[in-house]
């Protein structure tokens, strides 16, 4: 096994339960008790960008989970 991998994978995996923490949708438990409406808006600014990186990070776990997955078979 790469330890470089493994570390490069937990540190994405981190980074990426705080940005999908950030995201504040007003889902949940929250909206039972009178959060926010379900009108539909666009995401702007700061917003859409952690959407973005998300998506990023998302991508690099998927990459770095597979790429660990090969070398360990071989």
């Amino acid at each position: 096994m790469n330890p470089a991998l493994l570390i490069g994978q937990d540190i994405i995996g981190v980074f990426l339960m705080i940005s999908i923490l950030l995201q504040a949708r007003g889902s949940g438990l929250s909206a039972t008790f009178g959060g926010d409406s379900s009108v539909y808006r666009s995401r702007r600014g700061i917003e859409r960008r952690l959407w973005q990186f998300t998506i990023l990070l998302a991508v690099l776990f998927c990459f770095f989970s597979e790429a660990s997955f090969i070398l360990t078979k071989s």
